[in-house]
């Protein structure tokens, strides 16, 4: 009997192999979408009081004075899922190393981190798919 169930498991084992990739597959799918969809909230929010594009718009919320830290710090959060070169000056202006303090300062552990993705050299894998898609095909 226990050979019959060996084979059974033999049979079955590629069907619940393709299944759990599927659905790793579409896991990541919907993380994906639901990372760009906070991103465009974000850059909307920002966009309705500061001019320019969408990094111009998030760099302007990241410096205002005028904001809570934790509008401030999901500006930053969505600098470092777009990786644009041209916030890091507003990001370094910020990172000093230092342990978070989140009601004194912006969150240190998300500058190093949006820094990180903007920077070309360093540029995490998520911020490299997204500006190849926005790209779109070479």
């Amino acid at each position: 009997m226990t050979s019959r169930k060996f084979r059974d498991l033999t049979r079955w084992w590629p069907v619940a192999l393709a299944f759990a990739i599927g659905v790793l597959a579409v896991g990541l799918s919907v993380l994906f979408w639901m990372i760009q969809a906070g991103v465009a909230e974000d850059v909307a929010r920002a966009q309705r009081e500061f001019p320019g594009d969408r990094v111009e718009a998030l760099m302007a919320l990241v410096e205002s004075d005028h904001h809570p830290f934790a509008e401030r710090n999901r500006a930053v959060w969505a600098l470092g899922q777009i990786g644009d070169p041209r916030a890091l000056p507003v990001l370094r202006k910020h990172y000093t190393g230092a342990t978070c303090q989140h009601d004194k300062f912006l969150c240190q552990y998300e500058l190093k981190k949006a820094i990180d993705a903007s920077d070309n050299v360093n540029s995490s894998w998520m911020a490299r798919l997204t500006r190849r898609w926005r790209r779109g095909p070479h």
